[in-house]
């Protein structure tokens, strides 16, 4: 499974790549930990990255692409990504494309988390208000304005990519003011529906939820064990007798009704022939005068 997480700050993206990782078994692949970690290798393109973002730049998208190709090499992302922070803009999202293509991995849906803005800005002034209510102190980056700020930015550079996903059918949009359980099991029936996550079988639905097969109940009824099932199943020696009896009977009437029909019929055709054979032996030695 190959996802993109699409939503405004504070939609609960982290938190619903964090449980499509844990259930999926994906891997969760974020570009600021990526860069961090290229620069930390000593890649060629993570030197690149750590030189630009020492001088406090942003690092170009080619470097960036360059460093999620490096990524996607790596045996665990086979199994699956959900790429969280990226692409923030139709640019990066059309080499992301080209890199996906280069490397023959389809990308399977892009999840988006519609969310009301003026209910985040309430709900962050709330948590806000409760946090110097209870005498701690505020992160500098979690208030009211600077949220503003991080919405203006993504309605400009982010919001474009879900008209551009939409074109290309890989858009599915889910409420995110929806609690969080909710939002989830809406993610994982919408990823079962396109077929991103294969369905569950009815056998294993049953047996999860408590019904057992044919087999286990004949098991339990005999004791658990195979061997007593088979015993239990099985019917008596007598029993066996009599039924093999009865089922060879009307197979004996059969067989003895044909025979007795046969030599009727024998004795017929003898008794037939017999007076042929006399008659024609009478024509043959009796005079003419006595016949």
């Amino acid at each position: 499974m190959r996802l993109i997480l699409l939503g405004p700050p504070g939609a609960g993206k982290g938190t619903q790549a964090q449980r499509l990782v844990q259930r999926y078994g994906l891997v969760q692949l974020s570009t600021g930990e990526m860069l961090r970690a290229a620069a930390a290798a000593g890649t060629p393109v993570g030197l690149q990255a750590r030189d630009i973002m020492a001088s406090g730049a942003l690092v170009p998208d080619d470097i960036v692409i360059g460093i999620i190709s490096d990524r996607l090499d790596q045996p665990d992302a086979r199994r699956g990504f959900i790429l969280d922070g990226f692409p923030r803009t139709v640019p990066q999202a059309q080499a992301l494309d080209a890199l996906l293509k280069k490397k023959h991995i389809r990308l399977d849906a892009v999840v988006e988390l519609r969310v009301n803005e003026s209910a985040l800005l309430a709900r962050v002034e709330s948590r806000v208000a409760e946090m110097l209510a209870r005498g701690e102190q505020v992160r500098i980056d979690d208030t009211p304005e600077v949220l503003s700020k991080r919405l203006a930015s993504y309605r400009a550079l982010t919001e474009p990519l879900i008209h551009y996903y939409s074109e290309r059918r890989k858009l599915l949009t889910v409420d995110g003011m929806m609690t969080i359980e909710h939002v989830t099991r809406e993610i994982n029936r919408i990823l079962t529906a396109i077929g991103a996550v294969p369905a569950r079988s009815p056998a294993k639905t049953a047996n999860k939820a408590g019904t057992r097969s044919p087999g286990e109940a004949v098991r339990k009824a005999a004791g658990a064990r195979p061997g007593r099932a088979k015993k239990a199943a099985k019917p008596p020696a007598k029993a066996r007798k009599r039924a093999s009896r009865t089922a060879k009977k009307p197979a004996r009437k059969a067989a003895a009704g044909s025979r007795a029909k046969a030599a009727t019929m024998a004795k017929k055709t003898a008794k037939k022939l017999a007076k042929k054979r006399a008659k024609a032996y009478e024509r043959v030695t009796k005079p003419k005068w006595i016949r």
